[in-house]
């Protein structure tokens, strides 16, 4: 066998498999099509699950930088000057912006996230440079301008064609994008809805832009977006595109600017340009066999309310340990068939969420007043409450079998009495079993499995009442307890064998 795993697509969310599979010490291939990184415009930034992802990795300091130079560009651009951050946005709904300060981020849900606890707006290339850089370093080899042509897969594993080469592998993950030449080969079911709009998003030169209001803007025509940053501009459109293959072209944005805007503005230049559409389709599995899919390969949407890459982020780091577990030997039965259970549902959410907005979008009369019913409500404190927790993912619960609070949900930061975090102790990638009472109990229950769990023993005082909790390696709690270990051997037995 010459890989445990093949990874087909080079993007953010194949490099953070990568680096989850390498930390439990899989060998990895990873294959990207293109021989450099894709300078498309894509996602603009990230919000709290895939903050807190990269955080327990280790990643964060990589990412301080490019957090700095975006709020500095975001500053400058609204006039801000170097004084102070842009005001903090809860997010949007079809383009209506929510503003933070209406938000209760006192509400228990919200819990203490640390550091990870806000929406970044690092683009999606500055992330893949992180994570390649970081898979590398582990040691998953990297192969672009390499494309996957095709595969076979038998009982003992996959023979992935490169070409005219032939690569044998355990197990292939089609993490190649909403058109995933793995989930067409692989015969996967994929529903969904057609598409009713265009979008078209760039950043260009642009003269007669001081017509424009900052920020989105709805009119009779459709929906256009200035900014953040200078030269970023979007429009959205009835309607869908005859040849989406077609070049976007400078002439091909200005019209559509200046229809749905009225202003009449110059396009000079483009540095990057992509159209979309509200395509919304989820593969009914992601795995069959030993094919998996993650990311967009396994789900296509539009982009509005800005949840596609921390769903393919999410994706990643379901998947990566329970494959690991699998190819290892030890994981117990069904323990892979759970990436669908709980991811998909997850999938399902942000597709619905989706289409939502873009029926709000429309120019009739009748969605312009449910847009103004809509809106007034994301105005109150509740509304704008329950918007961020549903973008930031803090409601995104698995299914488990522990019954307290903490049970299925992704870990807080705990803040231990030595100062440390907990988040500064996942960057190995292992399970963690948290004992914050030095309870002999404890470590009698987890002691058959301390190959494959870490006990870190340190006192909670964010959580002063909670006795212990058992951290997956994907940072979701599968046990917690403010008493004793009863539940934590059964817990142990379902997700660690």
């Amino acid at each position: 066998m010459d890989f445990d795993v093949v990874v087909a697509g080079g993007g953010p969310v194949g490099l953070m498999l990568a680096v989850e599979l390498r930390l439990a010490g899989v060998r990895v291939l990873v294959v990207e099509r293109l021989s450099e990184m894709d300078q498309t415009i894509k996602a603009g930034g990230f919000g709290r699950s895939t903050a807190e992802v990269l955080y327990r990795r280790g990643l964060w300091p990589a990412l301080e930088e490019q957090k700095r130079l975006a709020y500095e560009r975001m500053r400058a651009f609204l006039g801000r000057g170097s004084g102070g951050r842009p005001p903090r946005m809860a997010g949007h709904f079809a383009g209506i912006m929510v503003d933070g300060s209406r938000v209760d981020f006192t509400d228990p849900a919200f819990g203490d996230p640390g550091p990870a606890g806000e929406t970044l707006p690092i683009g999606q290339q500055a992330l893949e440079i992180v994570l390649a850089d970081k898979a590398s370093e582990l040691g998953a080899e990297i192969r672009r301008g390499t494309a996957l042509t095709g595969f076979d897969v038998d009982e003992s594993g996959v023979g992935v064609r490169l070409g005219e080469e032939v690569v044998r592998a355990g197990w292939l993950v089609g993490c190649d994008g909403g058109r995933s030449l793995v989930r067409k080969l692989g015969e996967f079911d994929f529903p969904g809805t057609d598409p009713e709009i265009t979008g078209r998003q760039a950043l260009v030169e642009i003269t007669g832009a001081e017509g424009l209001g900052m920020g989105w803007h709805r009119t009779d025509r459709g929906i256009y977006v200035h900014g953040p940053v200078p030269g970023r501009i979007l429009t959205v459109e009835p309607g869908v595109p005859a040849d989406r293959e077609a070049p976007i072209t400078a002439a091909e944005l200005q019209e559509s600017m200046r229809r749905v805007s009225g202003v009449d503005v110059t396009i000079t230049a483009v540095h990057t340009a992509t159209r979309f559409t509200d395509n919304a389709r989820q593969a009914t599995t992601y795995r069959h066999g030993r094919v998996l899919l993650a990311g967009d390969a396994a789900h296509v949407h539009s982009p509005f309310g800005g949840q596609g890459l921390n769903l393919g982020i999410g994706d990643a780091a379901n998947l990566g340990w329970k494959l690991a577990a699998t190819i290892h030997g030890w994981a117990p039965e069904g323990l892979l068939d759970t990436y669908t259970t709980e991811r998909h549902p997850i999938g399902a959410w942000v597709l619905e969420w989706t289409r939502a907005q873009v029926a709000l979008m429309r120019t009739d009369p009748r969605t312009r007043a449910l847009r103004d019913v809509v809106t007034d409500l994301l105005d109150t404190p509740d509304g704008a409450t329950y918007l961020a927790k549903k973008l930031s993912g803090v409601l995104n619960r698995y299914p488990v079998d522990s019954t307290h609070e903490l049970a299925g949900l992704s870990a807080p930061d705990f803040e231990f009495a030595d100062g440390s975090r907990f988040g500064e102790h996942c960057q190995d990638g292992s399970a963690v079993l948290l004992d914050s009472t030095d309870s002999e109990a404890l470590r009698q229950v987890v002691a058959p499995w301390r190959s494959r769990v870490r006990v870190l023993t340190a006192k909670c005082v964010s959580h002063p009442r909670l006795a212990g909790a058992l951290v997956r390696p994907d940072g979701f709690v599968a046990w917690a307890s403010d008493d004793g270990p009863d539940g934590l051997a059964d817990a142990l037995s379902r997700w660690f064998g």
